[in-house]
């Protein structure tokens, strides 16, 4: 941050990780300040290096943006002395973030018991794609099949369409940030303990937190929620509606913004019809009061909706692709792109400002074993 250190100013990050959940986690830590080094194997490095196009500077998109600011160091662990080199740069570091495969690491003696019997003030993240026990702890896992194997998959989309996946890859990404958070946790708690410890994350955690409000439903209610392509299973209307220029959500989210949506619909009688009145009667009533909404909500444009439903006080938003978000005034405002130092580029930055600053991208991706290890 401008003027000030960094919050993880002196922390060191070996990361033994590849594709994206690991590599999140190692990328938060280093927007935040830590130094992170990066183990690779020698001649092709992390698999997410080769997933494109499009490719910079000799690796795909998807690298560039959870490496960035990162050192790279090429180690063939099978190499007994490349091995010895790593264990005296665990001795002196303060955090391990893994994804390998079940057992690969215990394999060469890294494991996370080895470890921290050795280094007693090292803070060992493992990310996984089941976790640390049950029956499918050893099962790798990439985010497409976390997302059908939990559920995940079936909670958007009309009922009875095919399964749809999110877009984003929002289990590999979120558990990085879980696995972050884990990190930042065990650092405090070593402050006052001197004692590291073992924090773990995985994609399929991750999923099942996400459905925490879907499993309330289910152990109050009864019942799974139905699917619902843009809406809400608790509120109405909470969802997109089509116009004459294309959809917009509209998100009436208690009693009196429907009312003010109601009166921009023209229909003030809506507002203290007992069906509607209450987001319990919508709720009930809601295949007759969504068929209404959508005919009236057809015959304007999106431009036209957006002025009248604002001018009331009633939350929306058009549906945009990417880059007509990023043409938007607020995106730029928030000072999210942010430049990579040393590149013709620009990257997402770390959603998170301290003091209003937003921690600046520290480097670009690093080239395949251009670094060395720590002294």
């Amino acid at each position: 941050m401008p003027g000030a250190a960094r919050p993880l100013d002196g922390i060191t990050v070996i990361e033994i990780a590849q594709n994206l959940a690991g590599p999140y986690a190692g990328e938060i830590l280093a927007r935040l300040g830590a130094d992170v080094v990066k183990i690779e194997r020698p001649g092709g490095g992390d698999d997410a290096r080769g997933w494109g196009p499009p490719f910079l500077d000799g690796a795909g998109s998807s690298f560039h943006a959870v490496n960035a600011g990162k050192r790279s160091v090429a180690l063939d662990l099978r190499d007994p002395a490349a091995l010895a080199r790593l264990r005296e740069a665990l001795a002196r570091a303060d955090v391990l973030v893994q994804n390998l495969r079940a057992g690969a690491l215990e394999a060469l003696g890294l494991g996370a018991e080895a470890l921290r019997a050795a280094y007693p003030r090292l803070i060992y993240c493992s990310v996984s794609a089941f976790g640390p026990t049950g029956p499918l702890r050893a099962r790798p896992g990439y985010e497409p099949m976390m997302q059908a194997f939990s559920g995940l998959m079936l909670t958007g989309g009309h009922e009875g369409d095919p399964p749809g996946r999110i877009g984003v890859p929002l289990l590999d990404y979120g558990t990085g940030m879980w696995a972050a958070l884990g990190v930042l946790a065990a650092l405090r708690q070593r402050e006052r303990t001197g004692a590291g410890c073992v924090v773990d994350a995985s994609l399929f955690e991750t999923a099942l937190g996400w459905l925490g409000g879907h499993f309330a439903s289910r152990r109050i209610g009864g019942e799974v929620p139905e699917r619902h392509p843009t809406g809400s299973s608790k509120l109405i209307p909470f969802q997109a509606f089509e116009t004459k220029t294309g959809p917009l959500i509209v998100a009436a989210g208690n009693d009196r913004l429907f009312a003010a949506l109601a009166r921009a619909l023209e229909r003030p009688e809506w507002a203290a019809d007992p069906r509607y009145a209450t987001n319990a009667g919508r709720y009930e009533h809601r295949a007759t009061l969504l068929a209404a909404i959508d005919e009236i909500m057809r015959a304007r444009t999106k431009g036209e909706w957006l002025d009248r439903l604002e001018q009331a006080g009633v939350p929306c938003a058009p549906v945009q692709t990417l880059v007509e978000a990023l043409e938007q005034p607020q995106a730029a405002a928030s000072g999210m792109i942010q430049p990579v130092p040393g590149m013709d580029l620009t990257l997402m930055g770390l959603p998170l400002r301290f003091d209003g600053a937003r921690p600046p991208i520290p480097g670009r991706a690093p080239r395949l074993g251009e670094h060395e290890l720590p002294p």
